[in-house]
């Protein structure tokens, strides 16, 4: 009897450790990589890196950290839920086969985020430029502005206040994807702006998006265009949104913004 009772014990551990999921994995990815040398490197890469992990910590996911476009196959991409691009800028990839694992990985139903200069990786890629909601344009001088809350029905933004002011580069971009959904946006004719005679025309208006999400060829995608300075990285307001945005992104949360 005491044989089966043992059996029956190992038995139903066996079939429980499947149950016991691992916590989510995302890669957090920072490549800035220009032929000439001549990209603008942010000097924040390393404080956002530091807080995205220190999110994981704190809300169960597990982060890794490459600047190495070799990770991108298949196999290298296969553990993780999302992709976060913080701070990366101009080429993202090396060849077009990392490219493709890329479009694999979130066709496949996986996660993207893009934290402040991501909208400047691969600016000659027209499909990146749709997937991630836009290509990096220009931005005016650093300054206080005030944010307004589009919509809180999502969990990047569920918890903030209908407006707030930072001070931060506010980015304006060109071939913005008019599918995406506006989370956070700025009246843009309030801007001190040199280049207002030149800023191209898009359609949202004058509230111009500064963080959204949109679902893409399967893949739930996010980005914020907060985070220049380093601190910005220790203020709740922009770690808030991150963390939203990346739970959204790796399935744990499914509240969406009314479409």
């Amino acid at each position: 009897m005491a044989f089966v009772r043992f059996i029956t014990l190992v038995f139903f551990a066996a079939i429980s450790v499947p149950l016991l999921a691992a916590d989510p994995a995302i890669l957090v990815y920072t490549r800035n990589f220009t032929p000439d040398g001549k990209g603008y490197v942010h000097d924040n890469i390393a404080d956002s890196v530091a807080a995205i992990r220190k999110l994981g910590e704190e809300n169960g996911f597990t982060v890794d950290h490459s600047d190495d476009p070799a990770v991108f196959t298949a196999e290298g991409l296969g553990r993780y839920a999302a992709i976060v691009f913080s701070n990366s800028n101009n080429e993202a990839f090396a060849t077009d086969q990392q490219r493709e694992a890329f479009q694999q990985f979130l066709r496949s139903g996986k996660g993207f985020v893009g934290i402040h200069s991501a909208t400047g990786s691969e600016r000659r890629w027209p499909w990146y430029w749709a997937m991630i909601g836009g290509s990096f344009d220009y931005h005016p001088p650093m300054q206080a502005y005030t944010i307004r809350v589009a919509s809180n029905h999502h969990p990047a933004t569920a918890a903030l206040p209908a407006q707030f002011v930072m001070e931060d580069e506010c980015y304006f971009h060109k071939e913005m994807n008019p599918a995406i959904i506006p989370l956070l946006v700025v009246d843009q004719t309030r801007l001190r702006d040199d280049k207002r005679a030149e800023r191209r025309s898009n359609s949202f208006g004058t509230a111009l998006p500064v963080a959204w999400y949109h679902h893409f060829e399967g893949a739930h995608v996010f980005y914020t265009g907060l985070g220049h300075k380093k601190d910005h990285y220790r203020d709740p307001r922009v770690l808030q949104v991150m963390l939203g945005g990346i739970q959204w992104a790796i399935g744990n949360l499914t509240q969406e913004a009314s479409q």
